[in-house]
């Protein structure tokens, strides 16, 4: 299973929010810049895609239908791009699925809670059946909440237990594979990416710690899976990840992520670069 994880940069926010000052305004263009989002999706040829930040779906899924993939989408209640002049309607999460090779057998979606009060964030649940095998398989894509500060990384972690118990509530997770892949916004040293691995019920890892070709180093997360240069100065993160349940899924190889002399000194979102995330591509075996 080749799955692709991507945060590709609200439309609505990328233009008019997020002040990437080194970033030229023509790479930035969405007649552009949606050709070379769905390029990179369709030049690593995924079976199963988990998108955040979604504001334009018609158009990806009219893209990406022509390339074999059906999806589902699901917006933030309270998208903060709603509220910019020109939007093209709210930002949320998006999975699409190679229709030829799954089937779809349930979908279901939240809006993550955090002490039983709704959040702005959300989280897609998806089974699906390999149709080749007639096995079934568990992915889920959400986007928590950004911004640092402990306040925020309290929140993050609240977000965090509350998209497990919806895990634990909508699938059978002693016996199926399951890949939950998204923006955590949460650096490794933060509570919810130990919430996550730490739980017994799913015996999740981060499948760009193992020890595979195009890791950085066995049980280490790679330096940055975001880089961008915002007014405010240089951001440097790791905050995406896919994590995955290691007794029903193995890891055969990941994605490497370009190196600085690669992404170039302004950083991203650029011309090569059509987003301020890289994205991630896992293969994964499904074990006996």
């Amino acid at each position: 299973i080749r799955l692709l994880q991507w945060n590709i940069l609200s439309q609505s926010l990328g233009e008019h929010n997020d002040n990437f000052v080194r970033c030229p305004l023509e790479a930035l263009d969405w007649r552009t810049r949606r050709y070379r989002i769905v390029e990179e999706i369709v030049e690593y040829n995924p079976d199963i895609i988990c998108l955040q930040e979604v504001d334009h779906y018609q158009f990806l899924s009219r893209a990406l239908r022509s390339q074999g993939y059906e999806g589902i989408y699901f917006p933030k209640p309270d998208s903060p791009c709603i509220y910019i002049k020109g939007n093209n309607g709210p930002d949320g999460c998006a999975i699409f699925y190679r229709a030829n090779d799954y089937e779809l057998i349930k979908v279901e979606t939240r809006i993550v809670e955090v002490w039983r009060v709704q959040s702005n964030q959300v989280v897609i649940l998806t089974m699906l059946r390999h149709k080749a095998s007639g096995r079934e398989i568990c992915v889920a894509t959400t986007h928590l909440k950004a911004r640092q500060g402990a306040l925020l990384s309290t929140l993050r972690n609240e977000q965090g237990k509350d998209i497990l118990d919806f895990l634990q509530n909508n699938v059978d997770v002693a016996d199926c594979p399951i890949i939950m892949a998204g923006d955590f916004n949460a650096e490794p040293t933060e509570p919810v990416y130990s919430t996550i691995r730490s739980d017994s019920r799913f015996g999740f890892d981060s499948a760009y710690r193992c020890d595979v070709d195009g890791a950085e180093e066995a049980g280490q997360e790679p330096p940055y899976t975001t880089w961008k240069v915002r007014g405010e100065g240089e951001s440097c993160h790791t905050i995406d990840y896919v994590f995955f349940s290691r007794r029903q899924l193995g890891v055969n190889q990941v994605l490497p992520f370009p190196t600085g002399e690669q992404i170039g000194p302004d950083r991203v979102p650029s011309f090569q670069y059509p987003s301020d995330h890289f994205s991630l591509v896992v293969d994964f075996d499904l074990l006996p």
